[in-house]
């Protein structure tokens, strides 16, 4: 009692919301979803936000995630004119963030010289088309912002079960390909000597990549799939020294923010995913602080 007579009004009613949260959370099926598809998202984007901070391909990342709208709109489209019911603007997600992550890869690849051209086209076109694939679809009354902003609260069964497909993908290639990922991440040349064949492993790293930022879409949104992606890898590598380190400690970073954005903005009614994306932002900030003054 002492306690709580002792804490600030804003401090009593943050307690309260968290409790309201997860008294709530026992009983409201949407919430639960909501929770899983965090977790879920976390740990696919603890493991590939480390190789895409290690290989410093955020830039390429940023592109595959714009281009994602052109995919959900094309769905939505089809799904209205041609009665693709079964077909879900996840779906479009997947083939757009797919088509997107190879094209890109196959540039920088050969191309170097243009890749950052073939970049900003593939980020920008692939916004555009899914904008006016989404104004021509008839009745298509979709809110356009929870793609953009991202809305967790809204996850459905059928797509929880993608997300979970998806994250087992991406799991189970990463284990299998570790060694082989790793090696490409920070040295091609050994790679090529040890007769591994970089630019088929280059592409696969692109593509879970892709189907990372497609889980993330439902947490974060198309705008700040960047920041979740890259901010708990970048604050775990300030304490890891080995990438499986980094990995684990991400993929709990991660989840974690996506909980406490989910819990701190229930109460005041806020977006979930720009709540967790300035958690997480300001857990960078005070670590990327903290490691330089321990520095001098």
């Amino acid at each position: 009692m002492c306690v709580w007579s002792g804490m600030t009004h804003s401090g009593r009613q943050t307690v309260k919301c968290m409790a309201d949260f997860f008294s709530d959370l026992m009983v409201h099926k949407f919430l639960q979803h909501a929770v899983l598809t965090g977790l879920l998202a976390g740990i696919a984007c603890g493991v590939i936000g480390s190789y895409v901070v290690t290989r410093r391909i955020t830039y390429i990342a940023g592109g595959i995630s714009h281009s994602v709208l052109a995919g959900m709109g094309a769905a939505g489209y089809l799904a209205t004119i041609y009665g693709c019911e079964w077909l879900d603007p996840i779906h479009g997600a997947v083939a757009a963030a797919l088509c997107a992550a190879l094209l890109i890869g196959y540039v920088s690849m050969h191309a170097r010289q243009r890749e950052d051209t073939v970049i900003g086209a593939v980020w920008a076109v692939g916004m555009a088309v899914g904008i006016l694939f989404i104004f021509k679809t008839p009745g298509y009354h979709e809110d356009l912002m929870s793609y953009l902003f991202g809305n967790i609260l809204m996850v459905s069964s059928g797509d929880l079960i993608l997300i979970t497909v998806l994250d087992l993908v991406i799991l189970s290639l990463v284990f299998v390909f570790y060694n082989q990922f790793l090696a490409v991440c920070f040295d091609e040349e050994f790679a090529r000597i040890r007769g591994i064949h970089v630019e088929f492993f280059y592409l696969l790293l692109l593509c879970l990549t892709a189907l990372t930022v497609v889980l993330l879409i439902t947490v974060v949104g198309i705008v700040m799939v960047i920041a979740l992606l890259t901010l708990p890898a970048a604050v775990a590598g300030q304490f890891s020294k080995k990438l499986w380190q980094m990995m684990i400690l991400s993929s709990l970073l991660a989840a974690g923010f996506t909980m406490s954005g989910l819990a701190v903005s229930y109460g005041p009614d806020l977006p979930a995913g720009a709540t967790t994306i300035l958690l997480a932002g300001a857990v960078y900030l005070a670590v990327s602080l903290g490691h330089r003054i321990l520095r001098k």
